[in-house]
């Protein structure tokens, strides 16, 4: 049987104090190899719970595998002595070889993204990575409704894409899943929009029929603080898991001088002092959104 990677715990140790105690917890999506060290770096420096992610496409655009993901997080996890609350995540995936692949490699959560099927379809999928990641200790994020990009928002019908309540409770019922990532306006990608309209109402209703399982908030690059801080404060427990990607990618390259998106291999060759000073932007900008956004520093549960 696979073990976890050590020093990694499953989502739902980080997120269950986190809904408690009213913050979120940043899930920084590190993309490139070497980012996965900065991102690290955030979280000691604030001593706060962090989860560190990357999804199936993200693999495949920078060309890694989750052992290589993996293995980069465990170094930077033994060079730091980094001794918080912290989760190895596979974000947005559907393909079951890549969701074994990564609990076989050591990940503490995977998310079984199946929100594009007609929910009984949805069910089934996420109910067959349930049974295979909870034998192995893994916990499991699912998402109901669908998630747009952002140069698709605000366009007609947009909340015929949202989580229905109802349904919510009854998808986490019959799959057994950890945590529901809910579609209620956001969306992935930098928003167009200064303050994108958030469906406060239907996150209410969704946290009355779910008072214990977390609930994962996805598109937050360019969301503004005041939004996040709203989801986080709800009665009961608002949002609990605050992803993060886009920001994380464009604070490097900008900080590069405006590089393109390139291959993890070919950010390792650039010139040292040029790479330097793309971390140290992603350092910044993981800091912000640990402090400012999810407001999750000091919670760590234990001394460096």
């Amino acid at each position: 049987m696979s073990e976890l990677m050590p020093g990694t715990q499953p989502l739902t140790e980080l997120l269950r104090p986190a809904q408690q105690a009213g913050y979120a917890v940043a899930a920084l999506s590190a993309r490139y190899r070497a980012c996965v060290r900065p991102a690290l770096e955030a979280a000691l420096e604030l001593r706060s719970p962090v989860i560190v992610e990357i999804s199936q496409r993200e693999l495949g655009w920078f060309g890694l595998s989750p052992r290589d993901f993996r293995d980069a997080l465990e170094a930077a996890v033994r060079d730091l002595d980094f001794r918080y609350p912290l989760a190895l995540h596979l974000d947005h995936s559907w393909e079951p070889a890549v969701l074994h692949a990564a609990i076989d490699a050591g990940f503490s959560s995977v998310m079984i993204d199946a929100s594009a099927q007609p929910f009984q379809e949805n069910v089934r999928q996420t109910r067959d990575i349930v049974t295979y990641a909870h034998a192995r200790g893994v916990s499991v994020e699912a998402e109901l409704g669908k998630l747009t990009t952002t140069d698709q928002l605000e366009t007609e019908g947009d909340e015929a894409l949202y989580t229905v309540p109802e349904e919510a409770l009854e998808f986490v019922e019959r799959t057994g899943c950890d945590a529901l990532a809910v579609s209620i306006g956001t969306a992935h990608g930098v928003y167009p929009v200064k303050d994108p309209k958030i469906d406060f109402e239907r996150l209410e209703a969704i946290r009355a029929l779910l008072p214990d399982v977390p609930l994962v908030l996805h598109g937050g690059s360019g969301l503004p603080a005041t939004t996040v801080h709203r989801a986080i404060a709800l009665p009961g427990g608002g949002i609990s898991k605050m992803n993060v990607a886009t920001d994380l990618e464009n604070a490097l390259l900008a900080a590069m001088g405006g590089l393109p998106r390139m291959t993890s291999a070919e950010l390792d060759a650039l010139e040292p002092a040029l790479r330097a000073r793309g971390l140290a932007a992603v350092k910044a900008e993981a800091r912000d959104k640990i402090e400012h956004f999810v407001r999750s520093a000091g919670r760590a549960d234990c001394a460096p």
